[in-house]
């Protein structure tokens, strides 16, 4: 039972890694692009995670993990924020590879629009729950910076393959709080739950994402400029 998390990981990234070797997608290509923006989003989703640990958001069923820790976080957790963005990428480029459609981005940057004013009015009335923070004030700074500082041109693309992502979403948040591997303070968000999921664990997901994912395209960016 100890090794639960631990499984559910090493699951989430199974099949992306072995699937990375196909020869259409080749995403195994792709791995030196992702690297340093998932360390870089790591690091800030960790040092939430250190303080939501601290503070009670959250916490962890010893039952359900090996006990190894670092700054009160399980290893587990720590490794959760490379697998699920390894796999969310994986998923990202497997749709702009099989699927030419997408959103235009004129109805991209509404959408995005629409996200960040419906997070500052969440905001406004929850400033006592620190989960409910965090996810939304970061969900809309994220918005903002893509869609006024970057420009970013991927958004259209970007919301299909998050659509896609919530399923093996539903599985794996699904099963660490069903079981439950992590338990959360419901004083420390809204209190509404899809399944046993909080609401802002799907949102806090597109945060990750979305970070990830911009990373991604500036430095897959970057090579190819560097590359002419």
């Amino acid at each position: 039972m100890k090794y639960t998390y631990l499984l559910i990981n090493v699951l989430t990234i199974f099949f992306p890694v072995v699937l990375s070797f196909d020869k259409r997608v080749a995403f195994y290509k792709s791995w030196k692009f992702i690297w340093p923006g998932m360390a870089i989003t790591g690091l800030l989703f960790l040092f939430w995670d250190v303080l939501f640990t601290v503070h009670g958001v959250w916490s962890f069923n010893n039952k359900y993990i090996t006990g190894i820790k670092f700054f009160e976080l399980p290893i587990e957790e720590i490794l959760f924020f490379l697998t699920v963005p390894f796999a969310c990428i994986f998923i990202y480029c497997c749709l702009n590879y099989y699927i030419k459609w997408s959103l235009s981005n004129d109805v991209a940057r509404s959408i995005s629009g629409l996200l960040a004013i419906a997070s500052a009015f969440i905001l406004l009335d929850n400033f006592n729950k620190l989960y409910t923070v965090v996810t939304f004030s970061l969900l809309a700074i994220v918005l903002l910076v893509l869609l006024f500082v970057i420009k970013a041109d991927w958004l259209n693309r970007f919301y299909l393959a998050y659509l896609v992502s919530l399923i093996p979403f539903y599985i794996v948040n699904g099963l660490l709080t069903a079981i439950p591997v992590v338990l959360y303070n419901n004083d420390q968000n809204l209190g509404i739950r899809i399944w046993t999921i909080p609401f802002e664990d799907h949102f806090y997901s597109m945060a990750l994402l979305l970070m990830n994912i911009a990373f991604f395209e500036y430095f897959k960016a970057r090579r190819l400029t560097t590359a002419k």
